[in-house]
């Protein structure tokens, strides 16, 4: 499943910021204040965003979406780990990402 198929416009617009590695899109797409959680522990969005995403080459290649969109399991790759099936769960207020939650699948 490609990004521009994906259901929820604001998650479809994060896969394709993420995979296009642009900042500016990727902020673009997330609401003031917007949080974040890794395997169930709270983390620092910009910090982790760029050490997981944006600084080691992070892809997402979606497999399948759930709840209109906004849940999705992917097979996630960066440098740092290589590739993994993960899980992201998605909150938008407003049509931007207020929150959301990865972990492994």
């Amino acid at each position: 499943m490609t990004a521009d198929q994906l259901s929820e416009p604001a998650v479809r617009a994060f896969v394709a910021a993420v995979n296009a590695n642009d900042r500016e899109a990727f902020r673009d797409v997330l609401a003031p204040g917007a949080t974040m959680a890794d395997d169930g522990t709270e983390r620092d969005l910009a910090e982790w965003t760029e050490r997981e995403i944006f600084s080691s080459g992070g892809r997402m290649v979606v497999e399948s979406e759930e709840a209109g969109g906004r849940s999705l399991v992917v097979r996630y790759r960066n440098d740092t780990w290589g590739e993994m099936r993960t899980a992201w769960n998605f909150v938008v207020d407003g049509g931007k990402i207020a929150r959301f939650e990865t972990g492994q699948a």
